[in-house]
């Protein structure tokens, strides 16, 4: 799936992606904290990771030309099957990012918007996501609402 909207791409990833989503992972880690982050296994560290997520785990990547300036994930779930009932399932939606110099460009909603296509397409009967507080009103312009079906309990530490 590949969308366009103005210069700005979005396209789902595929097993050569690993190195670019890095790299926005590593911004987002770096504009968090305010300062660069050394961490030299972080590259090889992420594409294990990458490549054993890759079966549950669909990402989207926005393009600027080559550059890569944002990305969300869908973590889908599969629900148990159940007599007299179809098979569904339902997406957590993480990791959205847009680097701080192309936000306000509208790259965030092209991300969720077809990140929303892509679980409309497979029959999702949910998206779920756990909002920070900055991006809260931006859910809620895309019609997100209050989970008040679910349950959180944080682990002991």
């Amino acid at each position: 799936m590949t969308t366009t909207s103005g210069t700005t791409t979005v396209r789902r990833t595929g097993e050569h992606d690993a190195a670019r989503i890095a790299a926005l992972r590593r911004a987002w880690v770096e504009e968090e904290s305010g300062h660069l982050v050394d961490d030299d296994g972080f590259e090889d560290r992420f594409a294990e990771w990458y490549a054993e997520e890759a079966a549950r785990r669909v990402i989207f990547l926005a393009e600027l030309g080559q550059e890569p300036v944002g990305m969300v994930n869908l973590v889908t779930f599969t629900r148990m099957p159940k007599p007299g009932r179809a098979p569904s399932l339902w997406y957590y939606l993480g990791n959205a990012f847009v680097l701080a110099g192309h936000r306000d460009r509208g790259i965030g909603t092209a991300l969720l918007e077809t990140a929303i296509g892509y679980a409309r397409e497979r029959g999702a009967v949910r998206i779920v996501l756990a909002p920070s507080e900055r991006s809260r009103p931006f859910y809620r312009r895309a019609g997100f609402g209050p989970a008040t079906m679910l349950l959180v309990k944080e682990p002991v530490r």
